[in-house]
């Protein structure tokens, strides 16, 4: 018999975060300002061929000049895109009416989700951007099995920005950060049963049998997964894109539990007893750690 504390331990923490994304870039400084002066991150840190951007002292993007990895290539598995969550719309109105003036070539959307507001972008090197607002959790529709409902509606850019774009002073510091990350994979099945199966995040939302959304703590999603153009990819070679994905649990023990829920499931693993590293099974790098470490 399973006792709900061992049941616990199966699961992700409730208070799980995504921290910052790291992109192995051609082009440092031209993809740099698209991240600094278009979307309105702060440059953090710039040393040599790295650059850390945020918001404050909140890290989001980690950006890694390597020229001698090839292109990303479209159909293989890795990022479909990262997505910065901000704390209003009016943040949200900033930041999308800062990379229209920047880039209006790099639109390429919005929608409403029903649970969040989005827009959508690709930066100079053809990573996916996604820029959205949640509405308030308590106007989120709730599935029998505790998923959420999730849609795809159109969303008027010009009536957002109109309507949320304010005509008072930006703050020294809209709060944002890392929401969810969106991958490629080759199988949905296969991710189920890595993600949630292993990892212990919930199913929180499908998008029939080619999208997958999970999360943990009842957000809608963490991480998204999606076979659109990758369907049958196999583990990703090296290349220009994702370089890895950060996930921040509360506790060490939350992070002793996960490294043992990895071992159990056989999964190869690097822990220096703060962090903890490995590949999913398409080879994309996942970093955890403990806010508490």
């Amino acid at each position: 018999m399973t006792t709900s504390t061992e049941a616990e331990m199966d699961r992700m923490a409730q208070s799980t975060a995504m921290g910052d994304v790291e992109l192995l870039v051609r082009d440092l400084d031209g993809v740099m300002a698209y991240y600094a002066d278009g979307v309105g991150l702060d440059v953090l840190r710039h040393d040599g061929p790295e650059a850390v951007l945020g918001r404050g002292s909140e890290p989001i993007m980690r950006l890694v000049r390597r020229t001698d990895l090839p292109e990303f290539e479209r159909g293989e598995a890795g990022l479909f895109h990262t997505a910065i969550l901000f704390a209003d719309q009016a943040s949200l109105a900033r930041s999308v009416a800062s990379l229209a003036r920047f880039a209006p070539r790099s639109f390429t959307g919005s929608s409403d989700h029903l649970v969040s507001e989005a827009f959508y972008f690709d930066d100079p090197e053809g990573n996916g951007v996604e820029l959205y607002v949640d509405r308030p959790r308590d106007q989120w529709r709730r599935t029998a099995g505790g998923g959420v409902e999730m849609a795809t509606i159109y969303l008027d850019p010009n009536n957002f920005l109109q309507t949320h774009l304010p005509n008072a002073p930006k703050p020294e510091h809209d709060g944002a950060g890392i929401g969810h990350v969106h991958l490629q994979v080759g199988d949905l099945a296969q991710a189920e049963q890595f993600y949630a199966g292993v990892l212990g995040f919930d199913v929180m939302a499908r998008y029939g049998s080619q999208a997958l959304f999970v999360a943990a703590g009842g957000y809608h999603h963490h991480i998204g997964m999606n076979t659109w153009n990758s369907a049958g990819a196999g583990p990703r070679a090296a290349s220009l894109g994702l370089g890895q994905v950060s996930i921040e649990l509360p506790t060490t023990d939350d992070l002793d539990s996960l490294h043992s829920r990895l071992r159990t499931a056989g999964v190869e693993t690097r822990h220096d007893g703060q962090t903890l590293r490995f590949d999913d099974p398409w080879k994309t790098l996942i970093e955890v750690h403990a806010a508490a470490a």
